[in-house]
């Protein structure tokens, strides 16, 4: 016969500090947001941009609590109570940089006493001894100096009985700020945060191969670009795009669409980057000089543009650092230097780095990678796209991004990571301020709607902000293949409209889409050989990028795209969203016709109840696109969009006592 197993403690608690550091433990402090990994990694925040921080805070029996914020400085920002315990306060930072905060909560003994005080008042019984207690706690007190008049006035208050002095609202709120606290518990964590400026959450960018910005049949230059610039002001974009600037290497020169067999003049990969005239610190010799690209940059920051640089860690056979630094590449046992891969891809004109030695990390080579992007902030740059950093390892990132934010806090990487989830998320745990995303292959509403809620609602929304980019010289999207004109409209507006930063390839805006047979690669692409283009020529979408990003720049509502909603559309066919930022009373409505090649009339509901409006009410409405005003009565409406003629629509509410 099995014995019963003895309940209760195996092992008695032991006496003393023990029981009694356990017995104080009545305040819970649990579900903490946002906590990236117990605290292990920064969750994100903008300079400037309030961010909500909760917890479930609760404790034994019926007393009140009270909770607080408590930031690096030693300031508290209290938290309220809502729903089931879950306790929040919006907190906004200023500074960009490190810092940190985590949460203080505590037994309220003098929002307990008022809160039982008050229904005893209420109910007509005596409550003499209830003003003995409030002495009591009014003697606990240690008000600050502004405050200690106005509690001596309620302890006079408590002596001569007079409780509807001590229960109104003035009382309340001081004595929330400094009545005493019992079991004041500390969260277990100081969490982490990065505070970004707002570029790393809001931005457009566009990217352009400078070499192609020559005349025809000419090698661009530096010089070249800066004649570009107003163009891509015009568009609308604010971070303009370099692939690699650098010397390409002549072993294994890759020719035109990828042929391993370069021909004469072929100009080669970007991405091959190394040659006699220098490495990841030297500009191609046919671009320019040093001196140019300063200057490029310089003109670019005087239309509002920022630069950005690709960062790709690839050297071609011919780098210099192969014969300075032979340690610092992987070599195959044969003692021959392995080319790089990305499988199913080959580069055979670019090998491979050695990131660790056999006895740890090749301090060296982080030290020198670490150099070249502190070498070019020191050119002007702050905007690092790096090319598969998911190939790199995780703690090599998580110490470069470090580095350079200690001098250029100001930074931002952008991580070009096509690769499962789990991975795309930890590289932005380590520090990756922006990512690419799966948007470029979500084209359905189905498809949209899963992955931008997951994005705007799960966990890696305190960590992870996608750029959703339409197309990459390395993307010629299938959808984009076959879609047409309209395709390529929709594909633009959905991008700028559902994420805080979007971006594009030059050629886009032309509907450029001729693809290598059967692959997801452009015909003749522009990594391979000199792009020249017709700028004006017909079928391009240029007003609809311009009206999209005029959208962006004058509502603050484009601006964090965690207020992002979904609404209620009838159709599958159509994309029915809105951006919402009720502290600037700015609230627009995006329709997206999602098929390209058919029409779609649907009925939609106006979200009325966001506004606490029943469903009859009326609404003024703004047609952005067009610019009339009307109202829309009642909730139910009905929409007809055309792939050709009108594929998407954009509507500013205007709420009763709204923001005009």
């Amino acid at each position: 016969m099995a014995s019963t197993p003895k309940r209760g403690r195996t092992t008695p608690p032991e006496a003393g500090s023990d029981l009694s550091d356990l017995a104080a433990r009545r305040v819970a402090i649990e579900g903490v947001s946002p906590e990236i990994d117990g605290g292990r990694f920064a969750s994100k925040a903008v300079a400037g941009w309030p961010v909500l921080i909760e917890a479930d805070i609760f404790g034994d029996g019926h007393e009140v609590m009270g909770a607080a914020v408590l930031l690096a400085d030693g300031r508290e920002v209290r938290m309220e109570k809502g729903v089931n315990d879950r306790w929040s306060a919006e907190v906004t930072w200023d500074e960009v940089g490190p810092t940190r905060f985590t949460i203080l909560a505590w037994r309220d003994l003098w929002g307990t006493w008022a809160h039982g005080t008050e229904r005893k008042v209420a109910a007509g019984q005596d409550v003499s001894v209830e003003m003995k207690e409030a002495a009591d706690l009014l003697k606990m007190t240690k008000p600050p100096k502004e405050d200690a008049a106005a509690v001596k006035a309620l302890a006079s208050a408590a002596k001569s009985g007079d409780s509807a002095a001590l229960l109104i609202d003035d009382a309340h709120h001081l004595m929330t700020r400094v009545g005493p606290r019992a079991n004041e518990t500390r969260y277990r964590h100081d969490l982490p945060v990065w505070v970004d400026r707002e570029k790393a959450a809001f931005s457009a960018w566009y990217e352009l191969f400078p070499r192609s910005a020559g005349p025809e049949g000419q090698h661009g230059t530096f010089r070249d670009v800066i004649g570009r610039l107003p163009y891509v002001k015009d568009l609308g974009f604010d971070v303009l795009y370099f692939p690699p600037i650098h010397p390409i290497g002549e072993t294994n020169r890759k020719g035109k669409n990828n042929s391993l067999k370069a021909e004469p003049g072929d100009i080669g990969s970007p991405y091959a980057i190394g040659s006699r005239d220098g490495g990841m610190d030297a500009v191609h010799p046919q671009l320019g000089t040093l001196d140019d690209f300063d200057a490029l940059v310089a003109a670019a920051k005087a239309e509002g543009i920022e630069i950005a640089i690709d960062v790709a860690l690839n050297a071609s056979p011919d780098h210099p650092w192969i014969e300075e630094h032979p340690d610092w590449f992987e070599r195959r046992p044969d003692g021959t230097i392995k080319f790089a891969e990305n499988p199913p891809k080959k580069y055979e004109d670019i090998v491979n780095f050695r990131y660790y030695l056999d006895d740890g990390p090749n301090v060296p080579f982080w030290e020198a990678i670490r150099d070249l992007f502190l070498f070019w902030a020191g050119h002007g740059v702050l905007n690092f796209r790096v090319d598969n950093p998911h190939t790199k390892p995780f703690p090599f990132w998580e110490w470069i991004i470090s580095e350079v934010r200690r001098q250029y806090p100001d930074a931002i990487f952008l991580s070009e990571a096509f690769t499962r989830p789990k991975v795309m998320k930890r590289l932005a745990k380590v520090g990756y301020n922006q990512s690419y995303s799966y948007y470029t292959w979500r084209n359905t509403a189905y498809e949209l709607r899963e992955y931008v809620t997951e994005l705007t609602t799960e966990e890696c929304r305190h960590f992870m902000r996608p750029n959703f980019f339409v197309n990459t010289p390395d993307i010629n999207p299938v959808f984009l293949q076959y879609s047409g004109r309209p395709g390529f409209r929709t594909r633009a507006i959905l991008a700028a409209s559902l994420s805080g930063n979007w971006g594009l390839y030059s050629g886009f805006e032309l509907c450029e889409s001729a693809p290598l047979p059967g692959k997801e690669e452009y015909l003749d692409s522009e990594k391979y050989q000199l792009r020249h283009r017709d700028w004006d020529a017909p079928g391009h979408i240029k007003d609809d990028i311009r009206l999209i990003n005029r959208v962006r720049a004058e509502n603050p509502a484009m601006k964090d795209f965690l207020n992002l909603k979904f609404f209620t559309a009838w159709t599958d066919r159509t994309l029915y969203y809105g951006r919402f930022d009720e502290r600037a009373g700015n609230y627009l409505l995006f329709h997206v016709l999602i098929d390209p090649h058919n029409g779609d009339a649907f009925d939609f509901d106006v979200p009325l109840w966001e506004f606490g409006l029943p469903d009859g009410a009326s609404i003024e409405v703004e047609d952005v696109i067009h610019g009339n005003r009307f109202t829309w009565h009642g909730k139910s409406h009905r929409l007809t969009l055309d792939p050709h003629e009108r594929p998407y629509a954009i509507w500013k509410l205007h709420p009763p006592g709204g923001a005009a």
